[in-house]
C-alpha cells in the first residue's frame, strides 16, 4: 500500500492481514527476551534483534518518559438478581473520587433496565443505573461498601477480548514502575511491559534519563474505530498528569539537544496534548482526546518504543502518524512474515 495512492482518512487503509497464531496470548519470559524491531524512520530501514538490545538505539542525554499507571481488576461477573443471566460489569471509573457510583461498560445491557440488581460472590449487590452515551451505564456499590476494595476483592484483570488463552500472572499485565496510588486504567500501556528493573538501572548507567506521565488508559485508547472515515471518529476523554519534575526533566533534555522517548502511544498522547495546549511542556493536568493520524506535528516526541497495534486502531493510526504510513505498513507487513508476536502481550517496536 502506498500513502499516495491511498485516502488516509479511510479505516481501510490501517487494514493488514494477520494469522491468528502471531497474537501473543502470554508475554515473554523473561520480560526483555522479546523480539525488537527497530525503525529508522529517516532512511526507511529496518532492524531485528531482542529488548535487551535497546541500549543500542539510545544514547547518552535522551530521556525516557514512561506512563507510570497501574492496572485496576475492573472485570465484575455476577448473576441479574431473580434471573439466570450472567451479568459482565467493566468498571471504567468513579464518578468523582470516593464515589460509589461508577461509569461502566455492561453486558448484556439490554437486559439490564434501570434499577436492575446484580449479585457477585458474598451477597455482594451492584445496581445497574441510568444509560449513558456510547453505550455506557452508571452502577452503583453498595452505601456503606468501598467501591475499590470490592473491585479487588472480586475483580479480574482486564485482559483484551484477543486474549482468550492466557496463563500469565495477573502482575505480567502491570509494568514493574506501576505506582500503587495510579490505580486507574483499564488497559496496560503495554509498550513498557518489556521493561525490567535492570534494564532501567542498566539505561540509567550509561546517563539515559527517566521520567514519568499519568494517563489512565479508558476507552480513548481501545475502543475500535467503526466509521469509514477516519475523521468521524470520536475519542473519549482520558485523564492525563505530568508532574513538575518531568516537566522540568523534558525541557531540560530539549534544551540540552537530547531526544524524548515516549514508552507507548499513551505517554506521546500525554507529551503532545500538553504540547497542544500550552505551546509547551509545563506540569499539570488535563482530560485528552486527542487523536492523532497521518499529518499530525509532533511537537515533543523524538523517537518511540511501542507493540505491534490491531489492524483499523487509533494506536495503528498513530504509529503511522510517528513513522511515515508506508515505513510503518512495510514493517508491519515483514513483522507478520517474520512472525514477531502481536498486541499486548507481543514483541516491541522501536522508531527513531
Amino acid at each position: 500500500m502506498n500513502a499516495n495512492k491511498l485516502n488516509l482518512f479511510k479505516t481501510s487503509a490501517y487494514d493488514y492481514d494477520l494469522p491468528k497464531e502471531l497474537i501473543a496470548q502470554n508475554p515473554a519470559e523473561p520480560r526483555d527476551s522479546s523480539r525488537l524491531f527497530a525503525i529508522n524512520r529517516k532512511l526507511g530501514t529496518f532492524q531485528h534483534g531482542t529488548f535487551k538490545d535497546i541500549f543500542n538505539y539510545l544514547r547518552r542525554g535522551d530521556l525516557l518518559v514512561l506512563n507510570d499507571t497501574r492496572v485496576l481488576p475492573a472485570r465484575l461477573c455476577g448473576i441479574k438478581k431473580g434471573r439466570s443471566v450472567k451479568v459482565e460489569i467493566f468498571c471504567l471509573r468513579p464518578a468523582f473520587e470516593g464515589s460509589n457510583t461508577w461509569t461502566a461498560l455492561v453486558k448484556p445491557g439490554r437486559k439490564l433496565p434501570e434499577g436492575a440488581a446484580v449479585e457477585l460472590a458474598e451477597n455482594v449487590e451492584i445496581t445497574i443505573a441510568e444509560r449513558l452515551e456510547d453505550g455506557l451505564r452508571s452502577v452503583i456499590f453498595p452505601e456503606k461498601a468501598d467501591a475499590f476494595e470490592l473491585i479487588h476483592r472480586f475483580g479480574a484483570m482486564p485482559l483484551p477480548h484477543y486474549i482468550t488463552e492466557s496463563t500469565a500472572d495477573p502482575e505480567r499485565y502491570q509494568t514493574v514502575y506501576a505506582k500503587p496510588e495510579q490505580e486507574n486504567s483499564v488497559a496496560a500501556p503495554t509498550a513498557g511491559l518489556h521493561f525490567t528493573k535492570e534494564i532501567l538501572s542498566g539505561l540509567n548507567e550509561e546517563g539515559i534519563d527517566q521520567a514519568f506521565v499519568t494517563l489512565q488508559v479508558g476507552l480513548g485508547t481501545f475502543r475500535p474505530v467503526k466509521s469509514e472515515d477516519v475523521s468521524g471518529h470520536i475519542m473519549h476523554s482520558e485523564f492525563c498528569e505530568i508532574s513538575d519534575e518531568t516537566a522540568a526533566k523534558i525541557n531540560e533534555t530539549r534544551k540540552n539537544g537530547g531526544r524524548v522517548i515516549a514508552v507507548g502511544t499513551t505517554v506521546v498522547r500525554t507529551l503532545e496534548s500538553f504540547a497542544k495546549r500550552y505551546g509547551e511542556i509545563k506540569s499539570g493536568f488535563l482530560d485528552t482526546r486527542l487523536f492523532i493520524t497521518p499529518g499530525f506535528d509532533f511537537r515533543v516526541t523524538d523517537a518511540l518504543i511501542t507493540n505491534f497495534h490491531l489492524p483499523k486502531s487509533t494506536l495503528l493510526m498513530l504509529v503511522a502518524a510517528f513513522g511515515g504510513y508506508d515505513t510503518v505498513m512495510a514493517a508491519y507487513k515483514e513483522a507478520v512474515a517474520k512472525e514477531y508476536r502481536f498486541f499486548s502481550f507481543g514483541d516491541s517496536m522501536f522508531i527513531e
